[in-house]
């Protein structure tokens, strides 16, 4: 059963331009599933990385990131996407996206992330497409 672990919540020093932007990791078996929410911009791009970050120091190779609760994503914050998935990859990892919005959707096709990113309809799927998840349910 998935338990909810850390949150990261990163926030402007602007009143004004406040960013709304959450990562909340929850952990299933060796799978940790980062519910992002919110706007992924330059003001909170550091929060994703940290989360990742902190996931990879802890020896947690193998990540879902739910972006169902992403409103916004811009050229930093998908920066930032590449970044933590070309970090995951050299740690060893597998990273894969579930929840896709039509809006971050075309945002990954018009940038051709979609080539890269490993995406799945639902989190069962995605956890299941991780090979040791597969031998489990097999045996």
């Amino acid at each position: 059963m998935p338990s909810t672990g850390e949150r990261y919540n990163a926030s402007s020093l602007n009143a004004e331009d406040t960013v709304n932007f959450s990562a909340i990791i929850r952990r299933t078996g060796e799978v940790s599933i980062v519910d992002l929410t919110g706007q992924l911009t330059s003001f909170a791009s550091g929060a994703l990385r940290d989360t990742v970050g902190g996931l990879m120091r802890q020896g947690r190779k193998k990540i879902v990131l739910n972006v169902h609760g992403l409103l916004y994503l811009d050229s930093s914050g998908v920066g930032e996407l590449v970044n933590c998935y070309m970090s995951v990859i050299k740690h060893g990892g597998e990273m894969k996206v579930v929840g896709l919005t039509p809006k971050i959707e075309e945002i990954l096709k018009i940038t051709q992330l979609y080539r890269i990113f490993q995406e799945f309809h639902d989190e069962e799927t995605a956890l299941q497409s991780f090979p040791d998840n597969r031998k489990k349910e097999s045996a």
